[in-house]
């Protein structure tokens, strides 16, 4: 789609639709003055209901005497809340994506109690990811979307940079967002280990920042034993990828990503219900790639650190059995009592690994737990955090990018259920708190870290009729990592 920024008024923009806002019973000045020369067309078909009160609610209005041929209304509402003006925002570009038009402009500009800053990269965010699709393995793929000019209405001409910065900021998060659906939706017989490694490393060729993949050789090397009792049952080789981002001052922000690319549970073989869905276990390392595409695409004055232990989680003669005692990087032992809680076996050591680049903060990316998802649904990520202020920043994040989060607890009598005689700790804790006894886990390994862990399980991907990968939670990783490069 090809995105340019213009001066316009209503009737000369020659495209074929316009976006105009209305808020709740007004229209807002782009569309008052295109209602003029429509003989109060748009304010009559607002007063008699035609354009419903709701936010994001949609209408599409054939023009005459105007060069463009149809105005698309969006409903923006009364309110001016943050949630209610992203989703009324996504309603218009989805809208928009359907309407049958090549080309459109849209006018932003000017609307009372609105951030046309922030409204515009939310509705340019919108417009990329609600234009995705993945159909690379169809033979007849259905036709692509019409609509591939857009250009953005100027209301001052003093505008043109914060324009051109929130259009960039849109178009690098919804980038991202894409990228990382894109790996999440490939089948685990092509998005192996070593597949998503050259992935990361094409991607930071492209954008020219750092990129290693460790073979499993090296891996070993380093003590990796944990990571590796994973990777052993299968035949497709593990990879721990480390990705170096330079573009701030200061310690470095690291993310971690689980990168299961295909999880059976192992010997403690899951049903086979559902199964193929356990090709998105990889969704924490998609996000961190998300992320560090959208920070390169940004240029994001950060410093920033991704490391991503990759492998498959496969019933062999090899595999791990309930009941083996592995060690860990850092020395602790660890009682296998459940096969299919492999992420953290893997997380573990890439934590231990990662204080090697003395962060600041670090930050965990996993589909972790099905706990998680009985706890909270499909809906809202779930966070863990040893550092209230690291926590309270992440929240703010969310809150602020539209990506529902709860903050979990870590007390430390959760942390009786990992007991076990026979190692230092066991990998699963029982069926009470799930979630929090597999964070506590993780916690056992970031004692000396400033550190939160997001368990994205229920929210990574959907399933159904929507079945796919989600993106998240890249947007609210690029607001968390946009803040502090701003503070710096």
């Amino acid at each position: 789609m090809e995105f340019t920024i213009k001066q316009l008024a209503p009737l000369e923009a020659a495209a074929d639709c316009l976006l105009l806002p209305v808020l709740g019973d007004k229209l807002s000045s782009a569309a008052a003055e295109l209602d003029g020369a429509q003989g109060g067309l748009l304010g009559r078909l607002v007063a008699e209901g035609d354009l419903a009160a709701k936010a994001g609610s949609t209408l599409l209005v054939p023009l005459a005497g105007a060069a463009a041929k149809k105005a698309l209304l969006v409903q923006l509402g009364k309110e001016h809340k943050a949630k209610t003006l992203r989703d009324a925002l996504r309603a218009g570009a989805k809208a928009l994506l359907t309407s049958n038009c090549a080309s459109a402009a849209v006018f932003l500009s000017g609307l009372k109690k609105v951030d046309f800053e922030a409204a515009l990269a939310e509705f340019t965010q919108a417009l990329v990811t609600e234009d995705y699709r993945f159909d690379r393995f169809k033979s007849k793929p259905e036709p692509a979307g019409k609509l591939t000019r857009f250009t953005v209405a100027l209301g001052k001409k003093d505008e043109q940079g914060k324009v051109e910065a929130a259009l960039a900021r849109g178009l690098a998060v919804g980038h991202g967002v894409n990228f990382a659906r894109d790996l999440g939706n490939l089948p685990g017989n092509i998005c192996t280990p070593e597949y998503l490694a050259d992935m990361a490393g094409a991607m930071a060729q492209e954008f020219g920042f750092k990129c290693q993949a460790l073979d499993e050789k090296e891996i070993a090397a380093l003590g990796m034993t944990s990571f590796l009792s994973v990777a052993k049952g299968s035949d497709v080789p593990p990879r721990l990828i480390v990705l170096d981002y330079q573009g701030g001052k200061g310690k470095p922000v690291a993310l971690v990503g689980k990168g299961l690319t295909f999880d059976s549970g192992g010997i403690s073989l899951k049903p086979g219900e559902g199964m193929d869905e356990m090709k998105y276990d990889m969704c924490g390392a998609a996000a961190v790639l998300g992320t560090f595409r959208a920070v390169a695409e940004l240029g994001l004055a950060v410093n920033l650190v991704g490391v991503i232990p990759s492998c498959e989680n496969m019933p062999s003669g090899r595999a791990n059995k309930p009941g083996d005692i592995v060690k860990a990087m850092d020395g602790q032992t660890i009682e296998i009592l459940n096969t299919d809680a492999e992420g953290r076996l893997i997380l573990c050591d890439a934590l231990t690994y990662v204080a090697r680049h003395e962060p600041e903060v670090v930050i965990d990316l996993a589909t972790l737990t099905g706990a998680c998802v009985i706890a909270l649904g499909h809906v809202t990520n779930g966070l863990f955090a040893n550092d209230d202020d690291l926590a309270d920043d992440l929240l703010a994040a969310a809150d602020k990018s539209g990506d529902l989060t709860w903050r979990m607890p870590l007390f430390e009598e959760y942390q009786e259920q990992l007991k076990t005689n026979f190692a230092d700790l066991a990998n699963i804790g029982g069926r009470p708190a799930g979630a929090i006894t597999a964070a506590c886990f993780l916690s056992r390994f970031t004692e000396k870290l400033r550190w939160a862990h997001f368990d994205i399980a229920g929210t990574a991907w959907k399933s159904g009729a929507a079945k796919g990968a989600t993106g998240r939670p890249v947007p609210l990783l690029i607001e968390f990592l946009a803040k502090r490069a701003k503070k710096k």
